[in-house]
């Protein structure tokens, strides 16, 4: 018999055996040949989102680099040139704050004084060690998950080249007119004591002490029939954030909110809310003040209009004292709803971006007013209320632990002495907490760098206008995920781009001492030069240079009057710039790739990170950024509930499954699952993933065994075959088509699962079971069993190529254990094309009916096995009622019972007996089980009446004694 011969195990050893094949790949210089292999091709272009260098690998982040593997490979082996240039994110507070934890904080040392020049720069070397320790590590990691890349060459932020690029495309924001400082409300983390951006954020549930406060209308309006009416009345605010009460400046109301005046009918003797005393509301939401404030009743004494609160201005409710005597006006606000509070929102323009953004808009009215547009700055960067939060000073809203201060109960008592507290609750809310060090931020105008959103420049618009235009001809997978960054980036607030640390690159520019001029800038002679001269200083010697007591004359000398008028900027870049930059200094700087990039492929957390940094960068310098957008989702733990986190004790980490089980079960998972959304992950899953390996592993294993007898002249041309194995090359066709699609599209669950679900269902229970009869027991050279075999070997072709990409180590594997003298690679071939023959839809169609049939046949016996009465389906023969017509010329030329794997079956042209095997969706099919007749042939198994009829092999069947005759005949005559 030719029973199948294999050493490819049917026990993986993947801990093991990947090792191998990594040094394998190193030792042949697999990337470089890959690299050979694609000259001349189109460039496929996906741009690798630099991670930090901080860390060991999680999941996310080996889910993030396995996709990018799949599409790079498979971009590859589909025709294009698809380099893959890995980087990392190597400045900014991730590094420096790993730094002073474990060579400060740890180590009980005071962080030195960056102050001074030497210290600062020695610092930032520690930094630089701390980052490059990381990438080794991370990058040791990546390759292990068998991610394949320019792993000798990646690119980072901290590189020379790195650093001048980023500096250069700084300065190009201040050459057009959008680098600005201003001093705005910033997220401010005092525990960090630096600026943070919207992207460095993440948001918590807390639970914040909400306060109800009345504002004494002190100016009515002329407009009210009794104008008089208001000025016994307060409006009344509600604020979660009552430490920011001594920063009120105004009160913002909205047009579309119907207001009503109500007096106190009745209240508790003891209450805040005294009879008498006339509230202004939004008439929505006055029941819920009604409650908050223990008000037994009221009565509405008519309508507040938006022209009355226009024309109206309040007392501060600290008047009493000296420095809070000012006016507070009101102001519309399309910012204000009906949803919580009372229909007016506090606003302290130095400590809110909606409460900023109103103040400045109403600078003219307030000016007409004789009212101060300053903004006081009421807190400093350590979180303590300054001067100009008078009978405060001194307090704290948040310590260097994160924790709350005392400002919140001072200010509150405060209230209570002024009489200005109506009413006290706790309301629970998300709030922005830094992702860093998971502690809460405040809202704090600070002196910042920004790029501006909405100005003008080039005349093309402003750079809002631009981003827009660039998202809009950018494709999205998943489609949502352009509304998603549409909606953020036309609601985003000017860029904040400079940070109050140490490590990162500089602000490169230099402000007037006296008149805030900044240079370079448009109109100033020499900036091409100071251009240069920071550049070149850059990359020569890195971004240290700035940093210098020198500098300023270094850069200045010849192009300044007197360098000592200038003061250079000592703040250092957001790293969202850096990185927003890089395809500026990978991208158009490598001859081995492309501007702009084909794709961008991260989490969808980078919507409000890298995706929109790069793509205001791009568009702010060159007008567009990228073409196509990929995005996934966070890794959770298996019920879905929770992200993974430490914290939670719900990780399972990638180096622990590769531990155990192979990189390989990392890769299934990954594309097994629907990334586009939040992805499960934990030991049960793992074991599922084991299991679907294990299932296309045997698969291989059985391709292997039997093609271990193929030889190329077995080869039988497509139209000689029988019609089983034209119909199972249709189908590796249509498969053809569905996988490449898979690909092009990012569908990788599409393509895996429908390349499982063929193994399992397609080859394993339906061809390989029906064929396994020809392939061991018909003759040498028998034309069935060389079609079969020919068959084997065009679907291990395609299989082992289809799945590299995603099984890149055991598709190698499966590759060597049948050429072991290949000097090659499995990832140096191509996807094969399929002939235009083998695919034929009648006979795929035809071969759909002959399977439909059968799956009522096999029902039929395996009730037949449950029930005892049968061992295996090779004891049978049983009669097979088909009253359609369509489905009996299916079977026209088809043996029956080789296809349902019988000794015999006989085909009923009629409806069937009313108690014969059914399939309620093929009821036109009826099976009456029948036992074969005859003997068991002692080679096949079959039963059949012919067995014993050649004299010779008394125990075989006529077709077996033919085959073991020929097969006695090659080996006596030495044939393998």
């Amino acid at each position: 018999m030719f029973l199948p011969k294999t050493d490819f195990p049917m026990k993986a050893g993947l801990p093991q055996r990947e090792p191998e094949l990594l040094k394998r790949w190193a030792e042949m210089r697999l990337y470089d040949r890959m690299r050979e292999e694609a000259m001349g091709r189109t460039k496929f272009v996906l741009h690798d989102g630099p991670p930090y260098a901080n860390g060991h690998i999680h999941n996310g982040t080996a889910l993030n680099k396995i996709l990018k593997d799949v599409v790079t490979r498979s971009r590859a082996m589909m025709g294009k040139d698809a380099n893959y240039v890995p980087g990392w994110d190597c400045h900014g507070l991730p590094i420096e704050w790993k730094v002073e934890e474990e060579n400060y904080r740890a180590k009980g040392r005071a962080k030195p004084d960056l102050s001074d020049t030497a210290a600062l720069i020695a610092f930032r070397r520690e930094c630089r060690d701390e980052a490059a320790k990381w990438l080794d590590i991370q990058r040791e990691e990546f390759k292990r998950l068998g991610v394949e890349g320019d792993w000798d060459h990646p690119y980072t932020t901290m590189s020379f080249e790195a650093e001048a690029t980023i500096a250069r495309e700084l300065m190009k924001f201040a050459m057009n007119g959008l680098l600005y400082r201003g001093s705005k409300p910033v997220m401010w983390s005092v525990v960090e004591r630096t600026a943070l951006a919207e992207a460095e954020v993440e948001y918590r549930e807390i639970e914040s002490p909400a306060i109800y406060v009345k504002f004494p209308v002190m100016f009515g309006s002329p407009e009210n029939p009794d104008p008089q009416a208001l000025l016994h009345a307060s409006v009344v605010i509600w604020t979660t954030t009552p430490w920011t009460i001594p920063g009120n400046r105004a009160i913002s109301y909205s047009p579309s909110i119907d207001y009503g005046l109500y007096e106190i009918t009745q209240a508790p003797e003891d209450n805040w809310a005294k009879t008498g005393e006339r509230l202004i509301l939004a008439d929505a939401l006055a029941e819920t003040v009604k409650a908050a404030a223990r008000i037994d009743g009221w009565s509405r004494l008519g309508d507040v209009t938006s022209e009355m609160l226009r024309q109206s201005m309040c007392a501060h409710p600290l008047r009493g004292e000296t420095d809070y005597r000012f006016m507070v006006p009101l102001l519309p606000g399309d910012h204000v709803t009906e949803e919580t509070g009372t229909g007016f929102v506090h606003t302290a323009p130095g400590h809110g971006a909606d409460d900023f953004e109103v103040w400045t808009a109403n600078d003219r009215l307030l000016r007409e007013r004789q009212i101060d547009p300053e903004i006081p700055f009421t807190v400093d960067e350590a979180g303590f209320f300054t001067k100009d939060a008078p009978m405060f000073e001194g307090k704290r809203v948040v310590d260097d632990k994160g924790k709350s201060g005392d400002a919140n109960e001072a200010v509150i008592k405060a209230l209570v002495e002024a009489k200005a507290l109506l009413a006290r609750t706790r309301y629970k809310h998300d709030y922005p907490h830094s992702w860093r060090s998971k502690k809460p931020v405040i809202f704090r105008a600070t002196p910042q760098w920004f790029i501006a959103m909405d100005r003008d420049f080039d005349g093309a618009g402003s750079l809002r206008d631009r981003a827009l235009e660039s998202i809009a001809g950018t494709q999205f997978v998943p489609a949502r995920g352009k509304k998603r960054i549409t909606g953020m980036v036309d609601t985003r607030p000017d860029w904040v781009v400079s940070r109050q640390r140490a490590w990162g690159v500089p602000i490169t520019v230099f402000v007037h001492k006296e008149t805030d001029e900044v240079i370079p800038r448009q109109d100033f002679s020499g900036s091409a030069e100071l251009i240069d001269r920071i550049v070149m200083a850059f990359e020569s010697e890195g971004a240290d240079v700035w940093f210098k007591d020198d500098a300023r004359e270094r850069f200045l000398s010849g192009l300044v009057d007197n360098p000592d008028d200038w003061e250079k900027v000592g703040d250092i870049l957001d790293v969202w710039f850096d990185s927003g930059c890089t395809h500026a200094f990978v991208l158009e700087k490598r001859a081995d790739l492309k501007w702009p990039a084909d794709l961008y492929l991260e989490g969808s957390d980078q919507h409000r990170g890298w995706f929109q940094s790069s793509l205001l960068e791009a568009c702010g310098t060159r007008a567009r950024a990228f073409d196509a957008i990929v995005t996934h989702g966070f890794v959770m733990d298996e019920q879905g509930r929770n992200k993974m986190s430490k914290s939670l004790g719900n990780v399972v980490a990638p180096q622990d499954v590769i531990r155990q089980s192979g990189a390989e079960i990392l890769r299934i998972w990954a594309m097994s699952s629907d990334y586009s959304e939040d992805i499960r992950f934990g030991p049960e899953i793992v074991k599922a993933n084991v299991d679907s390996y294990r299932r296309l592993r045997n698969t291989l294993r059985f391709l292997l065994g039997n093609l271990a007898h193929y030889r190329d002249d077995f080869t039988v041309p497509y139209q000689e075959m029988p019609e089983l194995e034209r119909y199972m090359l249709v189908r590796l066709a249509e498969l053809d088509t569905l996988v490449r699609e898979s690909y092009a599209s990012y569908d990788f669950k599409r393509g895996f699962h429908a390349l499982l679900n063929f193994c399992v269902n397609d080859l394993s229970a339906f061809y390989l079971d029906v064929r396994k009869d020809a392939l061991y027991c018909d003759a040498y050279d028998s034309k069935v069993r060389r079609a079969a075999l020919t068959v084997l070997d065009r679907y291990f072709a395609a299989l082992t190529a289809w799945l590299a990409p995603m099984l890149c180590f055991t598709m190698e594997e499966a590759w060597l254990n049948r050429f072991p003298d290949d000097k090659g690679s499995v990832h140096l071939r191509s996807f094969p094309d399929m002939p235009g023959e083998w695919r034929d839809a009648a006979l795929a169609e035809k071969w759909r009916k002959v399977r439909t049939v059968r799956r009522v046949v096999t029902g039929a016996l395996e009730i037949e096995r449950k029930e005892g009465r049968i061992g295996s389906s090779l004891e049978a023969a049983p009669k097979v009622y088909v009253s359609d017509h369509d489905l009996r010329e299916s079977l026209r030329g088809v043996d029956l019972a080789e296809i349902a794997i019988t000794s015999g079956a006989v085909l009923i042209p009629e409806e069937g007996p009313r108690d014969a095997f059914r399939l309620e969706d093929v009821p036109d099919v009826a099976v009456v089980f029948a036992r074969a007749a005859g003997t068991k042939c002692a080679r096949s198994w079959k039963i059949l009446p012919e067995v014993g009829s050649d004299p010779e092999f008394p125990e075989l069947s006529p077709r077996d004694a033919a085959a073991v005759r020929q097969f006695d005949a090659r080996r006596a005559g030495g044939a393998a």
